[in-house]
């Protein structure tokens, strides 16, 4: 995977609590690229996302009615916070807007942030593009917000979550039996994480594998 690379020039996380990213302004991959979501994104495509029980299957957001009117909300929300990232995953073969990832909260004193993240467009599904996503995403936060460790929960049966996680050097945690539920059924709560260290020598063996 081509090393992910930022466009601007930003310095670590500071105790303004400012962003250090700015609308506009793109992470890039080689299948993937990634900017902060912006409220023209809030439209219909958006929401059928939200209200696909194939899409929403894993995220906590179908627990409740979604309208483009709370995803504006939403979105609004994550601009002002200055310890949350939201961004859009742009698909490099045609430029659309296909899905989310999320780093955040970023907690400014033990440095630690989650991340989440899903595929909106199904056409999109099993392309690696949800793996990119998290990596950019991850690299943002370890090279830019200066973070010592960042984490993900996910549900028990969500395996392909859960390969984006490992394809990205995330270690399997902990397991909270049976409290998630999905449907009718309990699902365990799997936790991952990926601290400094171990997201250092990850590059490093990447960089290895890569063509000269």
């Amino acid at each position: 995977m081509r090393h992910p690379q930022y466009r601007a020039n930003m310095s670590s996380l500071d105790a303004a609590s400012s962003k250090v990213m700015r609308l506009g302004e793109f992470l890039e991959g080689s299948r993937t690229r990634l900017r902060l979501v912006e409220l023209s994104d809030c439209g219909p495509r958006y929401l059928s996302w939200l209200r696909d029980p194939e899409v929403n299957r894993y995220l906590e957001t179908r627990w409740q009615l979604q309208t483009e009117e709370s995803i504006r909300s939403f979105v609004e929300a994550m601009q002002a916070d200055p310890w949350s990232y939201l961004f859009c995953i742009i698909d490099r073969q045609d430029g659309r807007h296909v899905g989310n990832v999320k780093l955040g909260p970023v907690s400014p004193r033990h440095l630690c942030a989650d991340v989440s993240y899903f595929i909106g467009e199904r056409s999109c599904w099993g392309r690696g593009l949800a793996s990119e996503a998290i990596g950019l995403a991850t690299d943002f936060g370890f090279r830019f917000l200066g973070l010592n460790r960042v984490q993900a929960g996910v549900y028990g049966s969500n395996l392909g979550s859960v390969k984006a996680l490992e394809r990205n050097g995330f270690r399997a945690e902990g397991c909270w039996r049976r409290q998630l539920r999905s449907g009718q059924e309990w699902e365990d709560h799997l936790w991952f994480g990926l601290l400094r260290e171990e997201w250092q020598a990850w590059q490093a063996a990447v960089r290895r594998l890569e063509p000269a």
